[in-house]
């Protein structure tokens, strides 16, 4: 007994293909601005800034150095003394729990907002 695969079966597939993709897009373009930068290093809060002000903060730890621009609601981390510049090449980043994080000199930026406590509402 040989299951043949069918036309129904290939349209089911391709139905929920295109599902897939289409939620995927959403879920990446959904998620509210972030209202301030919170940045950590070695596990300690360093500052929280606010993203509607632009600024650079020049963080300086244990011979390390990190480099982070706030500009237009964005924030990156522009400079970093680690070798693999995994942070530097992250990019920038504005939507509520969003992160960069430069493991090697343990400082972490992280977006949050002001309005509430919760991630998401169903």
């Amino acid at each position: 007994m040989s299951r043949i695969i069918r036309k129904a079966d290939i349209i089911l597939l391709a139905i929920l293909l295109v599902l897939c993709a289409c939620s995927a897009v959403f879920a990446f373009r959904s998620g509210s601005a972030g209202d301030k930068a919170v940045v950590t290093c070695g596990g300690e809060i360093y500052g929280t800034y606010p993203l509607s002000e632009d600024r650079e903060i020049i963080i300086e730890n244990a011979g390390h150095i990190n480099k982070i621009t706030i500009n237009d609601g964005q924030v990156q981390m522009t400079e970093a003394s680690c070798h693999n510049q995994i942070c530097v090449r992250h990019g920038a980043i504005s939507k509520d729990n969003e992160t960069i994080v430069c493991l090697p000199n343990r400082v972490v930026v992280r977006i949050e907002s002001e309005g509430g406590d919760y991630d998401a509402v169903i």
